[in-house]
């Protein structure tokens, strides 16, 4: 059960870390930009295409490197009709068939699929198709990987979690 426990710890400060201080800090960075954008736009009767996709590139890392944040504080979108009235260890065997079932093979196939389409975009220096866009597409989509592995590695807190609630039961 110790072993289990740094298991969790490390998965959790990973994720803890990142939600608090890194997706915060885009987070601002993406409302300032977002402000420049229409002050420029308004003001200046102008606007860059650079600054226009950096914002969607600020929103997807908000959303892709916030996922496993939202997890970890079980703020995620969740059908709990029948979920909320069962009791804890109901909740976590749901909770495991879950992570096992469904949680850790989509995150695997999004893993599986998406690294190569990285290191494609990579090795052919992909950059926006826009002139005077972002030159390094490849780092946008690397998010994607990046986001999917922060979901699983919670995924591994998660099922460990829960699991340990099962096992205590089982001991009694």
């Amino acid at each position: 059960m110790h072993w289990m426990k740094k298991i969790i710890t490390f998965c959790d400060t990973i994720n803890e870390w990142i939600g608090t201080y890194l997706v915060c800090a885009i987070v601002f960075a993406f409302i300032a930009i977002i402000f420049g954008n229409v002050i420029m736009r308004y003001a200046f009767n102008t606007s860059f295409v650079f600054m226009a996709e950096l914002e969607w590139h600020l929103f997807a890392m908000i959303f892709l490197l916030g996922a496993g944040y939202t997890l970890l504080h079980d703020r995620h979108v969740r059908v709990d009709i029948f979920y909320s009235t069962m009791g804890r260890r109901k909740k976590a065997l749901i909770n495991c068939i879950g992570v096992v079932f469904l949680l850790v093979p989509s995150c695997a196939l999004v893993l599986y699929t998406s690294i190569p389409w990285v290191i494609s975009a990579y090795q052919v220096g992909e950059v926006s198709i826009d002139p005077g866009g972002i030159p390094a597409r490849f780092a946008i989509k690397a998010m994607l990987p990046v986001g999917y592995g922060l979901i699983l590695l919670q995924g591994v807190s998660m099922f460990l979690s829960n699991l340990m609630i099962l096992l205590e039961g089982a001991a009694e």
